[in-house]
Order: structure tokens, then sequence, then C-alpha cells
């Protein structure tokens, strides 16, 4: 299975992407304005890899004049659905159709990884205005918490992916896989729960990428299995999911 096509298989899931994706927390966009040493407010942002929203509408609502990035027709169309009132172009971070030197902001939430780097950065800092930045992040595995090691070790098993590695890479190996060398870059973690209904965990989990590249019976099949676990974990079908949102920002020169 190629990134590509793992890339595009969100088109397929726009719906339930939308319904059980997490957030991200209100100190992320704090930490990226302190960086820029400016407020949000105001700032042209595009979110590249836009997805159904989930980053544009925060952005917005610290006051950016934001646009969405997104090539999936599908996610586009979601996206347009919830956020009506922002405007989205068609296309993706190796390619931005956006013009020269036209923004304070570049965002990649979660969909960094999908890029060429020897592409992308180019582009980032294409359309950067002097002085703008770059920000990307993840919300990635708290491995510490017992069971939710498990379960991404039974999703990779499952998925024929090989276990995530609990070891974070160090900031310059970070930054170096990241493509970002060369740059002014600062890294960030921030650690963050949300509580949500056991069905939004799953539809959380069938979201991902590897899943959605697998025969519906496999996917019906672990969700059912995983179902029973949790609900002797959490009688009252209510799960705490906690998160390590690793954050990069990188300014143009």
């Amino acid at each position: 299975m190629t990134a590509s096509s793992r890339a595009h298989s969100f088109n397929a899931a726009a719906d339930q992407y939308a319904a059980g994706r997490p957030s991200y927390p209100p100190a992320l966009f704090a930490l990226i304005e302190q960086f820029m040493s400016r407020p949000l407010a105001g700032a042209r942002v595009a979110d590249v890899g836009a997805g159904t929203g989930i980053a544009t509408a925060l952005l917005r609502e610290r006051g950016a004049d934001v646009i969405g990035v997104e090539p999936g027709d599908a996610m586009a169309a979601r996206f347009h659905t919830l956020l009506p009132d922002v405007p989205i172009v068609r296309g993706d971070g190796n390619a931005l159709p956006l013009a020269d030197a036209s923004h304070d902001l570049l965002t990649y939430a979660q969909s960094w990884q999908w890029t060429d780097t020897a592409r992308s950065v180019p582009e980032v800092l294409r359309v950067l205005l002097p002085g703008g930045a770059l920000a990307i992040w993840w919300n990635t595995t708290a491995f510490d918490v017992p069971w939710i090691r498990a379960q991404q070790e039974r999703i990779a098993h499952h998925s024929g992916a090989r276990p995530p590695s609990r070891a974070r890479p160090d900031d310059s190996d970070a930054i170096r896989l990241a493509g970002l060398s060369g740059l002014r870059v600062a890294r960030r973690q921030l650690r963050w729960s949300r509580t949500v209904p056991l069905d939004t965990h799953l539809a959380n989990i069938g979201s991902r990428s590897a899943f959605l590249v697998l025969a519906e019976d496999d996917k019906r099949a672990f969700l059912s299995e995983e179902r029973g676990r949790l609900r002797e974990m959490f009688p009252d079908e209510v799960v705490e999911e906690t998160y390590v949102v690793d954050l990069l920002m990188a300014a143009r020169p």
C-alpha cells in the first residue's frame, strides 16, 4: 500500500472523519502566535490538507483570515458544508494554488507527512511572506497510557503495519525528518485529552488511513472486537483519549 493511496483513502470517509477525529487544544495556537510574534487575528493563513476543516475552524475562531487547501472531492465538500463562509481551493502541499509571498502562516494539521518535502518546503517558502511561518503538527499517541499503547499495537497487527515506536525522535531528528533543516525551527509538545462516547472513539479508529484501505469485513470484525474490549474497561461507554500534539514551527527567512 503506497503513501499516496493511503492519503487519498480519507476522501472515501469524509463524514466518518468529521465525526470521529479529535480537535486540538487552544494552547497549540497560543504557541504559534508566540512563535510568530503576532496574534492570529487578521493574519493571512492557509490551512493545507484541511480535510473537513477541524483546524481551519479553530484558526478562524482566533480571528485569522483563513482559507482551506484540500485535494479530495468529498473532503472539500464536507468542509464547505461545515464552514460555508470559509473559502476552500483545490490543491495539495506539493503544488500550492497560492500566489507568491501571499500568506503570513501556512498550517498542516496531520497532513505534512503526505507531502514530498523536496517539493513542499520550496512551495512553503514561495508562498510565505518574508518573516512568515510554517506550522505543522500531529496528534500523536500517548504511549504511557497502557490501554492506549495496547490498542495501538492491536491496530498495527490487524492492519499489517509496523508497530509504532514508543520513542519519540529528538528535536534534531524531528526537524530533519520533516525536511526543515537549515530553517529557524522550534518544536513543542502538548499533552491533552478528550472524553468521548465509545461510538465516537471507534469512528476515530476507523477513520485512520491504515484502516480505510482494508476490506469492509476486516474493519467491521476488528471494531466489533474492540468494542467488546473497551466495554469491559469503560462500562459507561465513555472513553478518555489522551494525545500529545507534536508541533514544529519554521520561520521563512
